[in-house]
């Protein structure tokens, strides 16, 4: 009987993981088309590969310009969250206040409103600071955007530290920041690190503030992408070619920090 169950959740896991990964293989599959046969019906799963898309995006588009602003902005924000995060949970773990429970769920409440809702005075004040498709609107932008998610996980991990260790840094004489620098952050890295992670993922699948915030200059992969659902219509092959493109990057990245990704993820749900 256990067995039966075994092989059920097993064939289960399959099924969802095909079901998650098989529009990555059609997106992956259709860059290799031609648009003749991305658009054709049935769907012919047997062709002759072709690297014209890809030619195509890197003679009309700057790729490379378009992927060094995604690394640019992503671990820009990601630094500048970190900043702000580190010494602001490092606080709230360690000196709580009767609201801080109250702020921590107002920080997190935020991620609930819509993101248009909120589209016309930053991208007036933008205007007015004349950092409109510039990448210190995006670094700014994104690293508030991820801010509540890295104070909790950072607030999780400094309540795992014991006080004992911190009591007795202060009693050698460290100061706060002696503190923070040589005991916290030590000790807390690993949890730093999955915050990090998390942040630059989130940062380099960003599409909303990305497209509606630059042009041509400071333009992110995920820029580049809509940049090819043009008014005469979807080019399916090209579509995908640059999708490809910008997907690529980050899920290599995704698969070698994976642990981490996932310990940071599911930190503090199971104690």
């Amino acid at each position: 009987m256990k067995r039966i169950k075994h092989q059920t959740t097993v064939l289960a896991c399959c099924v969802i993981a095909v079901i998650f990964f098989f529009p990555i293989f059609w997106m992956v599959l259709t860059s290799f088309k031609t648009e003749l046969q991305a658009i054709q019906f049935p769907p012919v799963l047997f062709f002759e590969p072709t690297l014209e898309n890809f030619s195509i995006i890197d003679e009309n588009s700057d790729y490379t310009k378009y992927a060094l602003n995604s690394i640019i902005t992503s671990l820009g924000a990601t630094a500048l969250a970190i900043i702000i995060a580190v010494p602001s949970a490092y606080s709230m773990a360690f000196f709580p206040g009767r609201y801080t429970k109250d702020i921590l769920l107002w920080m997190l409440s935020t991620k609930m409103l819509p993101a248009v809702a909120v589209l016309m005075p930053i991208y007036l004040l933008a205007q007015w600071s004349n950092l409109l498709d510039t990448r210190i609107v995006l670094i700014f932008i994104l690293a508030m955007m991820n801010l509540p998610i890295i104070m909790w996980l950072l607030f999780a991990y400094f309540k795992e530290i014991p006080k004992e260790i911190l009591e007795a840094s202060r009693m050698d004489g460290a100061s706060t920041m002696e503190e923070i620098r040589y005991v916290v952050l030590p000790l807390a890295w690993g949890g730093i690190a999955s915050a990090a992670l998390l942040s630059i993922v989130l940062c380099w699948n960003e599409a909303f503030w990305t497209i509606l915030l630059t042009a041509g200059d400071a333009g992110t992969l995920t820029a580049l992408v809509a940049s090819y659902a043009m008014p005469e219509g979807l080019f399916w092959a090209k579509l995908s070619a640059a999708s490809t493109l910008a997907c690529a990057p980050i899920v290599v990245f995704g698969w070698f920090a994976q642990k981490q990704l996932v310990q940071g993820l599911t930190f503090g749900a199971v104690k």
